[in-house]
């Protein structure tokens, strides 16, 4: 069975559908039509696996790839805020982030050398 979790977000909500019981949605505030309240803001939530995602990238960045793809799935999570998902499937947001390589300068004429 599922419940609907309410965020703040800007300058209104957002509805999310979580699975009853799920990790981190255990004793929020539910309002006279149901709805549990999460008692932090998306955003505030969302921010929650930053440092996991940057760390990630900069561990494969290590590898000097031409091109790099990372994608995970982000579960919403109450209280808890924002978990990686155990599969993309499971997320409520799917995350995509790609790097190419920094290319190198392009030489510059002989003509234009100087020392």
């Amino acid at each position: 069975m599922t419940e609907i979790l309410r965020y703040e977000v800007g300058s209104g909500t957002v509805l999310v559908e979580v699975e009853e019981g799920s990790f981190g949605v255990e004793r929020p505030a539910r309002n006279e039509l149901g709805i549990l309240d999460a008692g932090r803001r998306l955003e505030d939530a969302l921010a929650a696996v930053r440092p996991a995602a940057r760390a990630a990238a900069d561990v494969m960045r290590e590898l000097a790839p031409e091109h790099l793809e990372l994608q995970f799935g982000v579960k919403l999570a109450g209280e808890a805020g924002a978990i990686i998902a155990r599969n993309c499937s499971e997320g409520h947001f799917i995350v995509k982030m790609s790097f190419s390589a920094a290319q190198a300068p392009l030489p510059l004429p002989e003509d234009e050398i100087r020392l």
